[in-house]
């Protein structure tokens, strides 16, 4: 399932991000790359262990965690800690799919989904789309500052280069207590369900309280921990 989160950030929150990310030590994309990346990849990045990066990967994990739309959809485990990346001058990041371990320091997770958090405004650069490969074709996502776009890191996608402008951005992974693709968007889908008839209805009504069983029975036979 490809999802599309919005307002992860405000605007204003955008603008205070970029201003202490972009006063960091820009270096070359390839340093987290894996041997299959490092062949397509051509961007740039701020060091993970820089204190830019380690101040707005808090605070974006703070975000997520405190987002109910994303909590839903990804039923987070561990979500690794947040990279970031630029893209101008015609740099590009071509077809590839995202390593299924990934490990920093004494963290390793399991990367069941993968997201991009866009901290540039779409019009302010031509190019960069992020095409990821689904069933019904490739489709193109390109959103506003402080959206956030979330798929199965199993899917093959790519970075259309940049012509125009400047396209900045906040990538990780997350492991799920929900491997199973197919299972975890049944449980979000669901979720919705029970919030959509919870809102017409009532918490009290049979409805919801026998959608929330469901729920939780699936949400007991499906977690891993």
């Amino acid at each position: 399932m490809l999802l599309h989160i919005p307002g992860v950030f405000s605007k204003d929150e955008v603008a205070t991000l970029r201003s202490r990310l972009d006063a960091g030590p820009w270096a070359d994309g390839n340093a987290t790359s894996g041997h299959q990346s490092a062949t397509a990849k051509v961007n740039r990045q701020l060091p993970e262990d820089s204190a830019e990066a380690r101040e707005v990967s808090a605070l974006v994990v703070q975000a997520l965690n405190a987002n109910p739309m994303f909590v839903s959809a990804a039923l987070p485990h561990t979500i690794f800690p947040p990279l970031f990346n630029a893209y101008e001058g015609g740099e590009h990041f071509g077809t590839h799919v995202d390593n299924a371990i990934r490990q920093r320091g004494h963290m390793r997770i399991r990367s069941d989904l993968s997201a991009t958090l866009f901290l540039a405004e779409p019009e302010t650069y031509d190019g960069g789309e992020l095409i990821v490969e689904e069933m019904y074709g490739p489709q193109p996502v390109k959103l506003p500052a402080g959206d956030l776009v979330l798929y199965p890191s199993r899917s093959l996608h790519r970075v259309t280069p940049v012509t125009r402008g400047r396209r900045v951005a906040s990538f990780f992974w997350i492991q799920s207590l929900v491997r199973d693709d197919a299972d975890r968007e049944t449980l979000f889908r669901l979720d919705v369900a029970i919030q959509r008839v919870n809102a017409e209805k009532g918490p009290k009504d049979p409805a919801v309280l026998e959608l929330t069983a469901v729920y939780h029975n699936l949400l007991r036979r499906w977690t891993e921990v």
